[in-house]
């Protein structure tokens, strides 16, 4: 996976102390990348962009 060019975004509700938080990166054409933002060096989770929004929507009627 070709991540040049990722820029990732933490959520606003992260309050930085170092819980668990996930990065986005939605500016790549046809892939969204989530992390780990504690191990920004890890393992990057690829969504295409149907699944994200998919995954978005489901997530969001949960609150």
């Amino acid at each position: 996976m070709d991540l040049t060019g990722v820029r990732w975004r933490k959520s606003t509700r992260s309050n930085g102390s170092g819980g668990a938080c996930v990065e986005v990166a939605d500016n790549l054409p046809d892939l969204v990348a989530v992390r780990d933002s504690k191990d920004p060096a890890g393992p990057v989770l690829a969504f295409g962009p149907a699944a994200w929004r998919a995954f978005v929507a489901r997530t969001s009627e949960r609150r």
